[in-house]
């Protein structure tokens, strides 16, 4: 599965319980507006009925449940980007400019999680660490 795609769908699910929730939502059906207008509409609605689930699931600890939602839309996400390989950067976009800031005020406030992206390519090395990283040698 596409990295991006893995980060999208996770943070998608995580502003579901967020005050950015509508503008994380909008987003996303503006996206399937534009790749399949036609399930757009549906798109909403399913949205809609995740968000009531996650909700539901976080309230009783149900981390299980909340993986599986993610695990929904990566598939979801992933089907999208197989029909088009274009819109990994649309992905990029979204997760940078609509759902990691939906998800950033939640964490900010009780540090909950950690969003990380990155992208390497070729000869190069990538060093990632949601806090402390010590590299010797």
């Amino acid at each position: 599965m596409d990295p991006i795609v893995v980060s999208a769908g996770s943070a998608l699910v995580a502003a579901m319980a967020t005050d950015g929730w509508e503008r994380a939502r909008a987003a996303l059906v503006s996206l399937w507006q534009r790749v399949r207008p036609e399930q757009a509409g549906t798109v909403g609605a399913e949205l809609a009925t995740v968000r009531a689930r996650l909700l539901i699931a976080r309230n009783a600890g149900d981390t299980d449940t909340e993986e599986a939602l993610a695990g929904t839309w990566r598939l979801r996400l992933q089907e999208l980007l197989s029909e088009d390989p274009a819109l990994a950067d649309e992905l990029r976009r979204l997760l940078a400019e609509d759902l990691a800031p939906a998800m950033a005020a939640h964490t900010r406030a009780d540090g909950a999680s950690t969003v990380i992206n990155a992208n390497a390519s070729g000869n190069s090395r990538m060093f990632v660490a949601g806090r402390d990283q010590r590299i010797t040698g």
